[in-house]
């Protein structure tokens, strides 16, 4: 669409929204193939993006992204902190650890310190509703007169909530600068896939028009089941490993399905939004995970494999990012 301007005909500024979608260890796929991008426009992530949205494990890599890291040093977090954290069969040691990390992680950032739009999924726990962190009030669907940054929250404790996937970790309770205390749970339980919710912030909150917007949509690939001889193993371990599998197994399927019904759900809504969605399935055997994998050499595997997938897609991400980002939302 083009708009006029005096006697001048000028083509708009496009928006550009990045997706992150949740999955624990396995967001090494998407580091893979956000390295690939950073390198090949030739510029930090957030100056490619106007809106970086995240679930989970997409929230600590967009709020590290949105501060202006580098997705070099996004994999080196990741690569000190991540097989540490899911190592522990013990909710409350993996609930500690992310805690620590976090703190350690994002001890001095603040919401005001990110460089782009940013959106944070977590989960109301007790109303059932999702629960976004934001930074502009320009985002926001209604009650600006009453908008903080982050609800008030520090930005350690955002990404805390959407990465708080019960059973594996214990829920966060936060406290907002109102006053109200409030129980959050995993983004993903809401919208593991948050590429709707950015949609809807740029055509609803922000008003761009459909055709001006370009998404790009990044999921944590998709792998086999683990082997046989790996649930034998579990199954040797008595009761609390067996239901640790069985846990494992139950909550990738509801997370699973919420990231492919978002996605369509997309497709009817938006079907005039042009997205790229990477999400790519491997079938060798050894790639046999799930989002508490610890083994590092397996993890840069992934990270290999989204290498792969951006050469896939890298004609459509390259001619959705020609241009950097708008200034301002």
């Amino acid at each position: 669409m083009k708009e006029t301007t005096g006697d001048k005909i000028t083509t708009p500024r496009l928006f550009k929204v990045l997706s992150l979608d949740g999955g624990g260890a396995k967001g090494f796929y998407t580091l893979g193939v956000l390295d690939e991008i950073e390198k090949n426009t030739g510029r930090p992530i957030y100056e490619s993006f106007d809106l970086i949205f995240g679930t989970s494990t997409g929230a600590i890599i967009a709020a590290l992204l949105a501060r202006g890291d580098a997705v070099e040093n996004v994999m080196k977090l990741y690569r000190d902190h991540v097989p540490s954290i899911m190592r522990s069969d013990k909710h409350e040691v993996r609930t500690a650890s992310l805690h620590k990390a976090a703190a350690e992680i994002f001890s001095d950032t603040v919401p005001e310190d990110f460089k782009t739009g940013i959106g944070i999924v977590a989960t109301n726990w007790k109303d059932e509703r999702p629960f976004i962190f934001k930074v502009s009030r320009d985002q926001v669907h209604g009650s600006k007169g009453s908008f903080v940054p982050f609800f008030g929250v520090s930005v350690a404790d955002a990404v805390i909530a959407s990465c708080s996937a019960y059973p594996f970790f214990e829920t966060h309770t936060v406290t907002k600068s109102n006053g109200d205390r409030v129980e959050l749970g995993d983004g993903g339980f809401c919208a593991n896939n948050p590429t709707l919710y950015g949609i809807a912030d740029a055509t609803r909150a922000l008003a761009h028009h459909d055709e001006n917007i370009r998404v790009v949509s990044l999921g944590v690939g998709l792998y086999p089941d683990p082997p046989i001889w790996k649930k034998i193993r579990l199954a040797f371990g008595g009761w609390p490993m067996i239901r640790h599998s069985l846990n494992v197994g139950f909550i990738q399927k509801i997370l699973g399905t919420n990231t492919g019904a978002m996605d369509q759900l997309r497709e009817v809504l938006f079907k005039n939004v042009k997205t790229v969605r990477i999400n790519d399935a491997f079938v060798e055997p050894a790639l046999a995970t799930d989002l508490l994998e610890h083994d590092l050499t397996k993890l840069d595997r992934l990270v290999q494999k989204g290498r792969l997938s951006y050469q896939k897609y890298e004609s459509t991400i390259l001619e959705y990012l020609a241009e950097p980002r708008f200034d301002h939302l």
